[in-house]
């Protein structure tokens, strides 16, 4: 199924991201992972690119094929720009079309050291408007509700975002943010630009306080003083910052599905328990 039929019915959509195992780890663990999220229906399950830019034998379009094909659940497949040259790119549309994923999400990718960027696709909308010309694929794109970094403000990185649109991408998925307000200031912007595509939020519950500093300094989303507060609190405390980070997330979602959010996009971090702790609890607002 395309995600963007997901829509059409006006209901929140709930999705989770999974990511690949490690370059030297056993895949079994994500299978399994993905077996126990099953159970909780999400709409959509989307698999990230390979860390650090790599993707060997495409082992993304491998877990979205099982999520597809052996779990009976969409999927979506992240691709990235930065480290593909269009025969790399046509490579992967080919193999995942084989595998019968329909559904793609387009992104720039982070710069890696150790890889030489290629430079066929110098943005996100020109990969867009390149799966676009195949006409194979549901298309979908990253936002930023605090701007992306390598932005200059916010108004230019919606102008951007619009190129993404008119380049072909039919729905986006946010960036993590931890402050709804700034979410919403964000999604009032984008529509007055234009973006009429369905946006998700995207949450990330808060499971480890070294683990959110590092996601946080990469991405740019700022830290409210409820939040800090409660990873100051119960930061030498694990299962107390467990529970209280599944109950802020839990918090995130009830308001974004009260203000009538098209979708919430969850970061499950390959986490099964958090991902069930929090659908148990959000099932009936959604």
């Amino acid at each position: 199924m395309k995600i963007s039929e997901l829509f059409k019915n006006n209901k929140c959509v709930f999705s989770f991201e999974v990511f690949p195992p490690k370059k030297d780890t056993s895949a079994d663990s994500i299978y399994k992972t993905l077996d126990s999220l099953k159970a909780l229906s999400p709409d959509f399950i989307s698999v990230t690119y390979g860390a650090g830019g790599t993707n060997g034998d495409n082992i993304t379009g491998e877990i979205a094929s099982y999520i597809n094909n052996s779990l009976g659940i969409a999927s979506a497949a992240h691709l990235t720009c930065v480290s593909n040259s269009k025969d790399d790119i046509d490579a992967i549309l080919d193999d995942l079309k084989s595998r019968g994923v329909e559904n793609i999400l387009a992104l720039r990718g982070d710069i890696n050291p150790e890889r030489p960027p290629k430079h066929d696709f110098m943005y996100a909308s020109d990969l867009i408007a390149y799966i676009n010309k195949r006409g194979d694929f549901h298309i979908s794109a990253a936002c930023y509700p605090e701007s992306h970094l390598d932005s200059p403000d916010i108004i230019t990185d919606i102008r951007h975002l619009k190129e993404k649109q008119d380049a072909g991408a039919e729905h986006m998925i946010s960036q993590l943010f931890f402050d709804n307000e700034l979410f919403y200031s964000f999604l009032e912007k984008a529509r007055i630009a234009g973006i009429t595509v369905p946006i998700e939020a995207g949450i990330m519950p808060v499971t480890n306080k070294k683990s959110i500093e590092r996601m946080v300094s990469m991405c740019g989303a700022s830290l409210p003083a409820k939040f800090t507060r409660i990873m100051a609190k119960y930061e030498n405390n694990p299962e107390a910052l467990r529970d209280a980070g599944i109950a802020y997330a839990i918090d995130q979602i009830v308001d974004l599905a009260a203000s009538g959010v098209d979708g919430i996009h969850l970061y499950t971090m390959n986490n099964p328990y958090i991902a069930e702790k929090i659908s148990e609890a959000v099932s009936g607002v959604l």
